[in-house]
């Protein structure tokens, strides 16, 4: 069974860090290209991050310099290291593949506030 399983969110200040991880059960994970993504209240779904399975990554021009998207293969596992975070950040953060075609797991909620 496909399965995508977010954690590492959680309440920071403004300036702060997370580290986000997604566990993913899927089979040949390394020749898929992932993303991180993230949903505000009120907003659509949007890609923050991507990563390529030959490990190049790409952002979202509001979290270039902040934030940092990688992988581990051999643990099915996706990364994201958050920088800096600003309240606008605050979202539910989700992985999948770059053509979002898994069951999106149930995400992790990250809200950045004083």
């Amino acid at each position: 069974q496909v399965q995508l399983v977010e954690s590492g969110g959680g309440l920071v200040q403004p300036g702060g860090s997370l580290r986000l991880s997604c566990a993913a059960s899927i089979s040949f994970f390394r020749i898929y290209s992932m993303g991180w993504y993230r949903q505000a209240p009120g907003k659509q779904r949007e890609l923050v991050a991507g990563i390529s399975r030959g490990g190049s990554p790409n952002y979202q021009d509001s979290v270039k310099g902040r934030f940092t998207i990688s992988r581990d293969n051999a643990k099915n596992t996706l990364y994201l290291q958050m920088n800096s975070l600003k309240p606008e950040d605050t979202a539910v953060y989700y992985c999948n593949r770059l053509d979002m075609s898994l069951p999106w797991g149930q995400g992790t909620q990250v809200t950045v506030s004083s």
